[in-house]
């Protein structure tokens, strides 16, 4: 299942998908909170899913009584009500997965805010690229394919390669939202340090996982670096992937020393 509001990242996440060959379900969510702008996005969703052949489920919140109900801010409301219901559908289409997507822009925008209001461990591994939904914790899970581009890229592939239109949320541009001014803040950032900050959260995920006890990838990579730290080595995800596959032989290289697997075991040398 893909949750599409009808921005660039959501409207790339489905065309790359379908053109994957992966059989979707998109899921829109019209939280009557931009009046005509609201029912435009959906207008919207319902032609381009119709265009890509793509069965289409919408649902309308009435997200401000909910948040009055609820005691929570507007953003809240709207991520519980579309969690809960997206882990709906997903259960009744017999999905694997809700596809969101986030992409290294929010990754950023998310560490600068967890830093802004102060963190920890997991406020500074930032967002995951599967995590549980929040909304049902044992259910379908959350996917983020996205979560290794940046959103100037994502426009890049709509625009220049697919030659594909997306609609724009207004209230992104009001800067009195703590995340939209994170946001334009990150305007002046190169592609490079969003890109580095995005890697920060990944590598502070490993070492919550080491912290917490959990045996993942990513606990498996930051244990690796912390080994390999000295060399210099780059590309330490690679190094580590190679090494899970057991492949022989493979090299690498740092400007003092080479690393080359022998035996399933990683030789380090001085160049």
């Amino acid at each position: 299942m893909v949750a599409l509001s009808g921005g660039a990242d959501s409207v790339s996440l489905l065309d790359v998908l379908v053109r994957a060959g992966y059989t979707c379900i998109a899921a829109h969510c019209n939280f009557a909170l931009r009046g005509a702008e609201s029912d435009r996005d959906e207008a919207f969703v319902r032609e381009l899913c119709a265009t890509m052949n793509v069965p289409l489920e919408v649902t309308h919140f009435d997200t401000r009584s909910y948040a009055r109900e609820h005691k929570v801010s507007i953003e809240v409301a709207a991520r519980e009500l579309r969690y809960a219901w997206f882990d709906e559908i997903a259960r009744q289409h017999a999905c694997q997965a809700i596809c969101v997507a986030h992409h290294q822009n929010d990754q950023a925008e998310t560490l600068l805010l967890n830093l802004k209001r102060g963190t920890g461990l997991r406020g500074l591994a930032g967002i995951r690229p599967i995590s549980p939904n929040p909304m049902a914790p044992e259910s379908v899970p959350i996917v983020r394919p996205l979560l290794c581009t940046t959103r100037d890229y994502i426009e890049h592939y709509l625009r220049d390669k697919r030659q594909l239109s997306w609609v724009v949320d207004s209230t992104n541009n009001d800067t009195s939202i703590t995340r939209n001014a994170i946001r334009e803040q990150l305007r002046s950032y190169s592609k490079s340090e969003i890109e580095h900050m995005a890697q920060t959260a990944e590598i502070m995920q490993g070492y919550v996982d080491i912290v917490e006890g959990r045996e993942t990838r990513e606990a498996g990579v930051v244990s690796l670096y912390e080994r390999l730290r000295e060399y210099g080595f780059a590309e330490i995800d690679k190094i580590y992937d190679a090494l899970e596959k057991g492949e022989g032989g493979k090299t690498f290289t740092s400007r003092t020393h080479k690393a080359t697997i022998k035996k399933g075991k990683l030789c380090v040398t001085t160049v």
